[in-house]
């Protein structure tokens, strides 16, 4: 029930709990006042247990914090271990409340999320190359493939005929994948329910590459219906499935976690100047591996960039393409304690 304050007018608690960043107000004695949902969310902590503690017990302050001279201090892109040992990176403000001395409020903005946002442009510029550079490759190098393969085959079956088959076959098969990038029609969309999806790209992977392991759930079992296109996300699952097998080969206890949940407050411009739109339906493919090279990290979703020997550097740009076909978003991170790999799908509601 929402609570109000003379003229309808929504009260101190309504604001906060729809502020779409995590908020917490202190105390005079450095007490913890007031706590939002997103920052219960962010803490996994709820406000119950939070409200009355010392600020220090729950979120202690950033190492490398300067010494604040009561303006205010503002950090950013920073690592913060609560007390619990839960890591986190965010952007970090804290401000004065005005004409309330000893009042403060902080504001935890989760960095990942800035630095993926922040980087849209790029991408959608990098995007664009790919689907020229993959055009023109697919016009000047698949025909005369063809004509090498072919006189191969006219010369017989031997050991050299049958490597420059193979050989052909192969580069055949990547262009064919680059050439996912020059479909530029509108994806068409509905809404649907993501778990039936789900378990079948959960399905595929058993009966796979995933051969042998465990993929557990953690669901949100009353999400509404996203507006998505089905292959789109059926691929997209299973691609980040694959990746994600592919990072626990050497790994003692391998784990491979699909995560649902639904997000108050997410959203995102799909361009400069237009409104924001929210995407408050989340997925993640979770896994226990050792994460991405810092050096490529930033740019994971980039065509050409892989952090694996053999890879093509296709498959993630693939998946940030169809995303962002469907009007949603893809991000990388590193979470938890001890750390995880975290590819997280945020994805639209469909309307009511």
């Amino acid at each position: 029930m929402v609570t109000t304050t003379g003229r309808g007018r929504p009260a101190f608690a309504d604001l906060l709990s729809a502020l779409p960043v995590a908020v917490m107000v202190v105390d005079p004695d450095g007490r913890i006042a007031h706590v939002n949902a997103v920052a219960e969310q962010m803490l996994n902590l709820s406000e119950r247990l939070m409200v009355g503690q010392p600020l220090t017990a729950i979120l202690p302050p950033p190492a490398e914090a300067p010494t604040r001279d009561g303006q205010g201090l503002a950090m950013f892109d920073i690592a913060i271990e609560t007390a619990r040992g839960l890591k986190i990176r965010v952007d970090f403000v804290e401000a004065q409340v005005p004409d309330h001395p000893g009042w403060r409020t902080i504001t935890l903005h989760n960095a990942a999320i800035s630095r993926r946002l922040g980087h849209s442009a790029d991408r959608a510029a990098g995007a664009r190359a790919a689907v020229g550079a993959a055009a023109m490759l697919a016009h000047e190098i698949k025909n005369p493939l063809s004509g090498i393969r072919g006189a191969a085959q006219l010369l017989g079956p031997n050991e050299l005929t049958d490597l420059i088959t193979t050989e052909v076959d192969r580069i055949v098969a990547l262009i064919d994948r680059m050439e996912d990038f020059t479909d530029t029609r509108v994806l068409p969309v509905e809404a649907q329910n993501i778990y039936p999806l789900l378990d079948h790209a959960r399905g595929v992977a058993l009966a796979g590459f995933a051969r042998g392991l465990t993929i557990e759930e953690r669901f949100d079992p009353s999400l509404p219906p996203a507006r998505i296109n089905r292959d789109a996300l059926v691929q997209i699952l299973i691609n980040l499935l694959k990746n994600a097998r592919e990072a626990v080969l050497c790994v003692r206890n391998p784990r491979l976690i699909l995560t649902t949940a639904y997000r108050h407050g997410m959203s995102v411009s799909p361009a400069p100047g237009q409104p924001r739109l929210p995407l408050p339906i989340e997925i993640c493919v979770v896994d226990n591996g050792p994460g991405a090279p810092a050096d490529i990290a930033e740019h994971l979703f980039d065509p050409f960039v892989s952090g694996r020997r053999e890879g093509k550097g296709l498959g993630l740009a693939l998946v940030d393409k169809l995303m962002h076909d469907m009007g949603g978003i893809v991000q990388y991170a590193r979470e938890g304690s001890p750390e995880m790999t975290v590819f997280r799908l945020l994805l639209p509601r469909a309307a009511s």
